[in-house]
């Protein structure tokens, strides 16, 4: 599963019909909440875990640019075989790893981050650190959502949510967020399942999350009626 998040639902339905009895399907996406969606449709017998740092700026229909070659991280599981030799034939990095939500959340952090400041600002994720208060709202966003994370007793692959996100800005800083692009061309973001998730799940432990809000709701403004129904 590799479409965007408010196309879940729709493809989850999808492959109800089309999946073999014994099928897995594994999820790659950005945001919360994937797996949910397709465990309840499908089963969760039938659906794995994973996440990707594998850039792509989408140049036009059927056509996409690599930006910096990354991780493909999925969980453990038999089933899952055939795909990851096939991956690692085509030259992708796969990693098998326990327990995927320590990374799905790790790239939250990164994604609430990054995405929504970019999409709002229209700049490439660099000019996040050239910019003072652009750097201190990554700096409030990333910490929110790790707040969030330890709530949710996820344990980061970092202790320092702040590094995390700047190395990220400072590695991509020529690349344009998946978040602007969509909003540039413009499509349905992921901001629902990205910062409107952080600010859901804070809300569940009475973890504070106003900059996420106000991002998750700013970016809902720049593509009023073509988002997802606003759930505060």
């Amino acid at each position: 599963m590799l479409v965007k998040a408010w196309q879940t639902d729709r493809v989850a339905r999808l492959l109800a019909d089309c999946l073999a009895a014994e099928g897995l399907a594994l999820t790659l996406q950005n945001g919360l909440g994937n797996r949910e969606i397709l465990a309840a449709t499908l089963g969760p017998d039938r659906v794995a875990l994973g996440s990707t740092t594998t850039g792509a700026t989408l140049l036009g229909p059927g056509l996409a640019k690599s930006g910096g070659e990354g991780t493909i991280s999925i969980e453990a599981h038999d089933r899952l075989a055939p795909l990851q030799s096939s991956l690692v034939a085509s030259g992708f990095k796969v990693e098998l790893v326990a327990d995927a939500r320590a990374l799905v959340w790790s790239k939250l952090v990164v994604n609430s981050a990054i995405n929504p400041l970019t999409a709002i600002l229209r700049i490439p994720n660099g000019q996040l650190l050239e910019r003072p208060s652009a750097r201190l709202l990554l700096h409030a966003l990333a910490e929110e959502t790790a707040a969030v994370a330890h709530a949710e007793s996820i344990q980061l692959i970092t202790s320092d949510p702040v590094r995390l996100v700047e190395n990220v800005a400072l590695t991509t800083a020529a690349n344009h967020s998946s978040m602007l692009q969509d909003v540039l061309r413009g499509a349905p973001t992921e901001i629902d399942a990205i910062c409107g998730a952080v600010a859901r799940t804070g809300m569940r432990h009475r973890v504070p999350t106003p900059v996420n809000r106000a991002c998750w709701q700013l970016v809902l403004a720049l593509t009023q009626g073509q988002s997802a129904s606003v759930r505060i």
